[in-house]
Formats: C-alpha cells, structure tokens, sequence
C-alpha cells in the first residue's frame, strides 16, 4: 500500500488491516514518521519526535501480531501525546523553559493504557506554554500553525495535537480541556474533539492548570476513533483521587445508530454574534439533524453566561497553588504572556474563588433541568473560524474588533464547569477552506449518547476535504 493511502487510513481501518496482517505497524510508523520530516518545517507541531522509541514498539507490536496476541483495536497504531503528559524516559516539557530539561521516571496513566493496548508513540506535540492560553503560539518552541492555512493559528491549548491529526502527521492524539482546549483545536483544524466527562480518564502524571477543571481526552479523525480511544484511557485509577468508579461500557457500541426519538436542546444566546459563515453552518447543521429524526427545541441555560468569568476565576488560583514555587524562583523562564497571568492570581481575592466555585453548582443544576427533558445540548463551536497569528482581535459583523479568546471560549468553558462530556464535529468549510464545527454535550457519564448523535451527524454530514498545508495569505 503506498504511504498516502496508509495516511488516509483511520484508527478503525488501520486496526482491521494490522490485525489480518495486510500492514505491518512497522511500516505504517514510517510512513508516519516520513509524512513528520516533511510536514514539520511547515507545521510545528512536535517538540519531540520519538522515531527510534516508535520503531521499536511497532517492532514488537508486529511480532506480537504475528504471534496472535493481538491486544485490541490500538496494537500496533501510532499515537501522539500533548506534551504535557509525563513519558518515562522522554523529555516532557509543557511547552515551557521552566521544564525544558525534565524526564520523568514514570508514564501518566492515560500513556500506560494506550501502551499497554499496544501504541505506537510518534511523540510529544506542541502546545500554548503550560496550556494556559488559546493559540499554541509558543514563546519557546515555536508557534504551532493550521494545516488549512498555516498562516492561522490551530486553536490552543492542544493545538499541535488537533494539527498532527489533521495534516496526517498523526493518526488519534491525547488532549487537554480546561476551558475548551480539545474542543476548539479540533474545531479549528477539523476533526473530532471528545472531552469526557471530569473524572472520566485519569489526570495521573498529567501537569496540572486546573485541577478542578482539566480533563483528559482524544482528538482523532472521526467519532469511531474517538469511541476507540475512550475505551482505552477510560476507568478508575487509584492514582488520582478525582477518578470516577462509574462503569465503563464499550462506547462503539453506541456507533450506528439513527436519531429518531432524540431530543435535543439547542443552546445559541452565549453570544450575540457570530461571523456569518459560522451562523449559516450553524443553521445547516440543525437542519440536518432534524432530517436524521431529532427533535430540536431552542433553550436558554442563563448561568452558562456566566462561564468565560467563572472558568477565569477558578482556573487561575489553582495554577497559581501549582506555579508559585517556580514563579518565585524562575520567573525569566516563563514566557511574556503566561507570567503576568500566573502573577495576577495573586491579587484575586479568596472570596471571588468561592463564588466562582458556587456559581459552578448553579450551571450544573440549570444544565441538569435541560437534560432531564433532553438527551444533549448542541451550541456552535467557536463563533469565528481560524485567526491570523498573532491576531489579537476578531471583527464582529458590527464592526467591532473584540479580543480573541472570550469569542472562542463562550461555548466551551460552562462544559468544563459542569464537567459534563462534550464533542466537536466539523460542519463543514467556510468560503476560505477554513474548518467550521458543532459542539454536542449531554449528561454527566453519558459519553455514549453523545457519540451516538455525533456519529450520526458525521455519516449524514459526508467527507470534508482534507488541509493542503499552504500558507494562504501569500496568494
């Protein structure tokens, strides 16, 4: 099979094609591993590339293959994790000057499960420093750039996660979400970004910016792939005393599935604008789902307004408790944008903690009332497509020009304060080529209903043109 067809091939094919030996996973790592050399210059989306790590653990996945000790649908597939997530032995930085030189002695608990279901790690992808921002333009390690234009940025803080997916520089990548971080990469490189539910996957040996507000989860091509993937790294661990007990069922099994009985609950008024391409797939996008069946009824969630301030106020105190010895002692080595955010939790006041964390029970009672009459809640994803790097600004259709990150976060942040599940699945393309998705989210530990109206979304929706890496503001 030539390289570009390997490339194409998504978790699910691949997995069939490794298990009845059509490909071998030492091949299809170097059809990676040679698509990294000639997308990296262009893209930037690695700080590590573990070639000679990979090629022995394809290596050894095949021989186990070969030997019938198949462990499941990731043996033998190559991976890639935010570089926030510890790796025993390989360099594990954060994005950040202040880690540059640190190799862990252990593996977090989302990286022993995809190694022990037999991954391929290609390496550790490019970040915003300390996943404390939105653009992965990274003072240290370069900006990380959109594969449909990499004049733009891919969204943070995964951003090279969601890129290397969507440029094939990597077939299905770990992300983190705090207010949004898996989501709205994904969203702006166009393909899937699936947070599950806080407590869900382990956040063992993952470096910390919220503790009450991180979650761990896939970016891949589809919604299969990310049902694959929530196998693997889901369930209880010991090791991190937020995890949850609750069961977890073989999320596929939720694949497939038409929407006839469903009722869903569209949540637009976060916003009161939204550029018009984002507006009009919106639109389209509900249509479709009514023609699969669903029931769409328009809601309003009032304290879900509330969710840009509440994330800001939680999230900075905790990474305030976690950076603090090091902002004293190595202030320098953090980069121009992130200090000032890290030093200015000093000065919010303990009690705007506390009520941030009050209105958080609110947003989940007030979803919870949705979601009693509802299966999931469906939002826009982001209101604006990919900006400029290094554009501070968005223009609304007023005129206006608004910072950036509120418009990109609106929709996304209440999820992470209720810690309710929630995915991103590209819509479609804007005139520009640029990527455009919906957000599904449903009830806590309901992950399967959510890819089950994902899914369906996805097969009705059809194929979206893949990136071709050029920079299209030189045209």
């Amino acid at each position: 099979m030539e390289q570009t067809q390997i490339l194409e091939l998504d978790v699910a094919s691949l997995s069939d094609k490794l298990r009845a030996r059509e490909l071998a996973s030492v091949e299809v790592t170097e059809a990676y591993l040679e698509r990294i050399a000639a997308t990296e210059p262009r893209l930037n989306a690695y700080i590590t590339v573990t070639g000679e790590f990979a090629r022995a653990a394809a290596s050894a996945a095949d021989a186990e293959i070969e030997a019938g000790r198949w462990r499941g649908p990731f043996h033998g597939v190559p991976v890639g994790l935010k570089d926030l997530c510890y790796t025993r032995g390989i360099l594990t930085t954060g994005g950040s000057k202040v880690l540059a030189n640190l190799v862990p002695d252990y593996d977090a608990t989302v990286w022993t499960r995809l190694r022990e279901a037999g991954a391929v790690l290609l390496g550790k992808l490019n970040l915003h420093e300390f996943a404390c921002g939105g653009t992965s333009n990274n003072p240290h390690f370069g900006a990380v750039r959109n594969p449909y234009d990499t004049a733009r940025i891919p969204g943070g803080s995964s951003g090279g996660s969601a890129a290397a997916v969507a440029a094939r520089s990597n077939l299905a990548t770990i992300g983190t979400d705090t207010r949004g971080s898996i989501r709205q990469p994904a969203a702006l490189c166009g393909c899937v970004g699936l947070k599950p539910t806080y407590g869900r996957v382990s956040r063992y040996g993952v470096i910390a910016l919220s503790y009450t507000l991180d979650h761990i989860g896939p970016i891949t091509r589809t919604v299969r792939d990310a049902a694959l993937m929530l196998n693997v790294i889901a369930g209880h661990d010991p090791n991190d005393s937020t995890s949850s007990r609750a069961a977890v069922p073989d999320y596929t099994r939720f694949l497939g599935a038409d929407l006839k009985d469903v009722r869903i609950a569209v949540l637009r008024d976060l916003s009161d604008w939204y550029e018009p391409e984002v507006e009009r797939s919106f639109d389209e996008s509900l249509r479709l789902l009514a023609s699969l069946g669903a029931v769409l009824d328009e809601v309003s969630i009032p304290s879900f307004k509330l969710g840009t301030q509440v994330t800001g106020l939680v999230a900075r105190p905790e990474m305030l408790d976690y950076h603090q010895d090091w902002l004293l002692s190595r202030a320098p080595d953090y980069g121009d944008a992130v200090r000032p955010l890290v030093e200015g939790a000093m000065v919010i006041p303990a009690v705007s903690y506390i009520r941030a964390q009050r209105a958080r029970a609110l947003m989940i009672a007030e979803s919870a009332r949705v979601l009693d009459e509802h299966d999931a809640i469906v939002t826009p994803m982001c209101m604006t497509t990919a900006p400029l790097i290094g554009q501070e600004l968005v223009r609304a259709p007023s005129g206006a020009e608004v910072p950036y990150l509120p418009t990109f976060v609106a929709f996304t942040g209440s999820f992470d304060c209720t810690g309710q599940p929630a995915i991103s699945v590209p819509s479609g393309l804007s005139s520009a080529g640029l990527p455009i998705a919906i957000q599904i989210a449903g009830r806590a530990f309901d992950e399967g209903r959510v890819l089950r109206i994902a899914d369906a979304f996805e097969r009705a929706r059809g194929p979206i043109p893949p990136p071709t890496l050029e920079d299209r503001s030189i045209r």
